[in-house]
């Protein structure tokens, strides 16, 4: 009786310390359950990548790749609500974790949501300083039909591409200004400046030269 009772108290430690103190174990757990949820979402078993994500997260509430994983996941099969919530859950746990910004943000303008999804992407592009993500910020102006903010976005993606010496970019940025400018018009502040300051006049000068 005295070696059952020390067998069930060795047996409650134990499970103790798996629920309790995870660590390293259990990240590693998390690990391989992300790497089957990868394997499986490459031969379309959506439902079972769903599962082992969730797994992956129920060991490590922390495991960055399996909230991307999973809130990616939904949003490609067309789940954007489900999305978003993973993202702001994601969010919630991990508020370093920068890409749940840009997840969230697609899952929001998939649902309509277009007002909070530009607020979430345009603080992504700006923490990350990302191209692609102010390139995705301007097509979703263009098609809300907001032309200046479009062409703002894109000043904005000029400038970057100047200071990194990207020449694609700041040819296409250019491209992009120019034709802006001519279809914004006078909504344009810095190409039809109210006021003709010295600085307004070289903002517009600029302007009409694509950036």
């Amino acid at each position: 009786m005295i070696r059952r009772r020390r067998a069930r108290g060795a047996a409650g430690v134990l499970l103790a310390g798996v629920l309790v103190a995870p660590g390293a174990r259990a990240t590693s757990s998390a690990d391989e359950l992300v790497r089957q949820a990868r394997s499986h979402e490459a031969s379309h078993e959506e439902d079972v990548a769903v599962r082992r994500y969730m797994e992956a997260l129920a060991v490590d509430a922390t495991h960055a790749d399996a909230w991307m994983g999973l809130g990616e996941l939904r949003l490609r099969l067309g789940d954007a609500a489900e999305a978003e919530r993973v993202f702001s859950s994601a969010l919630q746990r991990l508020p370093s974790l920068e890409a749940a910004l840009a997840g969230r943000a697609r899952a929001r303008w998939a649902m309509g949501r277009h007002a909070e999804a530009v607020a979430d992407l345009e603080a992504y592009a700006t923490l990350e300083d990302s191209p692609s993500a102010l390139r995705e910020l301007a097509g979703w102006y263009g098609a809300d039909g907001r032309a200046p903010a479009q062409l703002a976005v894109w000043r904005r993606l000029l400038g970057i591409a100047v200071d990194h010496a990207d020449a694609p970019t700041e040819r296409e940025a250019r491209r992009m200004v120019r034709a802006l400018v001519i279809l914004v018009g006078g909504g344009d502040p810095a190409a039809s400046p109210i006021d003709p300051d010295p600085t307004r006049r070289a903002l517009a000068s600029i302007a009409r030269r694509g950036g």
